[in-house]
Parts: C-alpha cells; structure tokens; sequence
C-alpha cells in the first residue's frame, strides 16, 4: 500500500524544505559565501535595494524568506502577478507615513511582470527611502526592469544549483524529520538521486517536486520501506523540460551559445543547441539567419562556400519547412564549426567604420569620380588608368587620399592564398610603377 498522505502533511515538500537560514541555502557560494557583501548586509540587517536575478529554482524567493526571518523591519511580500498598482501605493504611503520607525522592505516576486510603468510608481519611494525594494526575477534586468530602479539597487546573479548541490538537498529532504521524509521509511538510491538531480537543470524546486511525487505514488514494499529506485524516479520525472523563453533570456543565451560554438570550432556543442532551440520550437528562420550572419562574420574568406551553403540552407527553410529543414539546418551548421575561421572582412570594415565616425572622412579623389557632366574648366577622370589596359590587371593607382590599410587576411583557408595574391598584386603594382606604367 501507499503511505497515507497525512503522514506527509499538506504542504508541498519544495515549501517545506525552504531554508531557513543563510547557512541552509544551497550554493550561491560567488555572493553567499564567508566575507561577501550579499551575506555581510543580510547579516547585519543592513540590506539596501537589491535584484535578485537567475533561473527558476535557484533561491531569489528563498533569499527573501531568509531577509524575513532576519530583519528587524517591516517586511512585506508582493507579486508582480497579483498585486495591482493601487495596492503598492497604498503599500508605500503607509511605509512612508512610518518614516523613521523600524522601516519597511518591500518583495517584489515577478517583478518583470509589471511594465515599465507601472515600476515608475515605486521609483519616488525607492528614490527618498520610504521603501527598501527586493526584487525578483527570472529575467535580465538591463532589459526587464526600468533604468532608474536598477541604478539604485545592487543586482545580484544567482546561478543554477550544481548536481552536488541538489543531491545534498535531497539528502537532506529524506533525513529531515521535521520538514522533509525523515519521518517516514524512504530509502532514495544512489542511481535515482544523481539521475534527480542531472534531469532537473539545477532546479531546487523541480527535484524536491518530482521527489515529493515519487514517494506519494510509490507503495511499501513487504518489509515496509519505500524504495526509490532509478526506474520510479525516471516514471516521475517523464520528460526533462527544455528552459527555452522565446525573445527572453533562454533564446538569447541558446543562440549565444549557438554562434559561440560555431566560432570555436565545436560542431558537436553546436548541433547540441540546435537541437535544444528545435525542441524548444525556436523560428526555424531565425536560425538560419544567424547561420549566414556567422559564415559573414566568423568564417568570412577562410572559406567562401560558408555564405553560400547559409544561404542555401536560409533558402531551404523558407522552400521546406518543418520538421525537414531541420536536415539543412545541420548541414549548414556541422560546415561552418569544422570550417577555417577569419573575421578579417567583418573587422576592416569595424575599423573603417570607426575611422570615418572619428572624423578621418576623405573625399573621392578626382580620377575615381563618375562622369556625369564635363564641367567647363573641369578635368574629371583624367589620370585614370583602366586596370583592364594592363596584362596582369595590377597597377599601381591610388584609390584613397591617404592610404590605411584595413583588410588584413589571415593565414586560414582560403584566406591563406588570398593573402599570397595580395603579395603577388602589390609586387606587380610595385613593378608596374618602375617601369613607369
């Protein structure tokens, strides 16, 4: 049989095993750890505006839970998703009619949830001290979140737990007595944690749910014990979910990841995130306008045959569609992270571009202008010399003012040759200017 649920109360177990305090909460060591600033001014009650930004799973609400049980201030809890406009003033007034008391700290979970503004009614609260604001969220900041309320908190990253740190919670929430399973006969083996805490991509949350749902549902055995296996958790869990957010931090971090892979030359990481951003339902063209931008930028004249087989696989995508695009899409994906790399085209022209916004703008010199009218007085295109008059079609002209040198191939690809040719046509220029030509 199954172990009666009032044995396992009617809290979740996730709520349950939220920390109590600084000591219990699980990694978050870069800003949590002995001697940081975050630890030192929760510590001594001493907290200023903060954000707290990071994945689902990774400890902001804990953290503010934390702050809770710690302060001697008012400490009041709000959502982006339930609370209203009209509740926050009120929330605010109050806290400012109490200026000088003990203070109030005012939680924001969600705070990307209410637009731009919205967030401006708690700018002249945050902004003279009425409020100290803790906001959390799911999302960048720099983008989610206005300007003037950024600029006065201390934003800080929470990471994903590490898989050690969620096989130490799950210890924990099966010896724990008093929140956790301790209470009851489970035995949790080793195949089922570390399966646990791989699948839930470093949500705290995740695995003390799909734990919670295990023991529920699994019935005792004949000596009475509870046996997580690796089989029962894999039932539990069923199907790992992709943290994929589109036109939010998970597609722009996956196609990051995407484009940095290709550069570095790795077509396994790269075929990896596709395949996530495939699963995840990511705009089949998106990708592969990205793919043409990266043969532009990152493999550029290495090899000339990346734009063109980019091209080809954006052309695909619109001809084909889905699911079979997704085959020209790893083509054009597994050529480009094994092809030779050069951003030398992509840089001359960075570089040109800087030239001309600092001021360095030449005018075109006389010879090279278009014959349009034979102005009176006026002797345009005299001095030109018609690259096709000579056998090699190398000849030694100016085509700037004052001469920068911009395009600098490398010594990959394709590339390679295009640097000897350019050897080879400066020499014959050279020679041309000798024999007076």
């Amino acid at each position: 049989m199954k172990v009666d649920d009032d044995l396992h109360g009617s809290e979740p177990l996730a709520a349950r095993m939220r920390p109590q305090t600084l000591d219990e909460v699980a990694g978050q060591d870069h800003i949590l750890g002995p001697g940081k600033l975050l630890r030192r001014v929760i510590e001594a009650d001493r907290l200023t505006n903060v954000i707290f930004y990071g994945p689902p799973g990774c400890g902001k609400t804990t953290l503010a839970e934390v702050v809770a049980k710690t302060t001697k201030r008012n400490f009041v809890r709000a959502s982006g998703v339930l609370s209203n406009v009209a509740s926050f003033r009120e929330i605010c007034e109050r806290a400012r009619n109490e200026l000088g008391g003990r203070g109030t700290i005012l939680f924001i979970d969600e705070i990307h949830r209410f637009s731009k503004s919205q967030q401006d009614v708690l700018l002249p609260y945050v902004e003279d001290g009425s409020v100290v604001l803790i906001g959390a969220t799911t999302h960048n900041p720099n983008m989610f979140v206005n300007t003037p309320l950024t600029s006065r908190s201390l934003v800080f990253e929470l990471r994903p737990l590490s898989r050690s740190d969620v096989e130490r919670l799950l210890d924990r929430a099966v010896s724990d007595v008093e929140r956790g399973l301790g209470s009851l006969p489970v035995d949790l083996e080793d195949e089922a944690k570390s399966f646990l805490a791989e699948i839930c991509e470093g949500d705290a949350r995740h695995a003390l749910t799909a734990l919670d749902v295990a023991v529920r549902s699994t019935p005792q055995g004949e000596d009475g014990r509870i046996r997580i296996t690796l089989e029962t958790m894999q039932e539990c869990v069923q199907r790992r979910q992709v943290r994929y957010d589109k036109n939010e931090d998970g597609h722009y971090d996956t196609i990051s990841a995407f484009i940095k892979s290709i550069r570095g030359s790795d077509p396994d990481a790269a075929v990896y995130w596709l395949a996530k951003m495939i699963i995840a339902g990511e705009d089949p063209r998106f990708i592969a306008r990205r793919l043409v931008i990266s043969a532009s930028e990152d493999i550029g004249n290495a090899d000339p045959r990346g734009i063109t087989l980019a091209v080809s696989a954006l052309h695909a995508v619109e001809f084909v569609g889905m699911p079979e695009a997704r085959i020209a899409l790893a083509q054009a994906t597994a050529y480009l992270a094994t092809a030779p790399k050069s951003n030398a085209a992509y840089m001359a022209l960075e570089n040109a571009i800087s030239d001309i916004k600092r001021g360095r703008v030449q005018p075109v010199p006389e010879h090279l202008k278009n014959v349009h009218v034979k102005a009176v007085g006026a002797e345009r295109n005299e001095g030109y010399k018609y690259p096709h008059d000579y056998p090699s079609t190398a000849v030694d002209q100016a085509y700037m003012r004052i001469p920068v040198k911009y395009y600098v191939p490398k010594e990959s690809g394709y590339e390679a040759t295009i640097a000897k040719r350019m050897e080879w046509l400066a020499s014959e220029k050279n020679r041309n200017k000798e024999n007076g030509k």
